[in-house]
């Protein structure tokens, strides 16, 4: 029995390391896609205006 005991944790693992790599899988695009792309879009377009707003180049 001790080999039970042996294969269980990394049989456990492999099992919830599959269903997290199928959920990050199924959840990319689709309605979210559009949401998360905005949410990028517009932190970067925030850390831009920071950045330009901090040190201008023309000055």
């Amino acid at each position: 029995m001790d080999y039970v005991s042996a294969l269980v944790p990394p049989v456990v693992m492999a099992v919830f390391f599959i269903a997290l790599i199928v959920i990050i899988v199924k959840s990319q695009g689709g309605p979210n896609k559009t949401k998360e792309d905005a949410v990028v879009d517009a932190a970067l377009a925030r850390a831009e205006s920071v950045k330009q707003t901090a040190r201008p180049e023309n000055a």
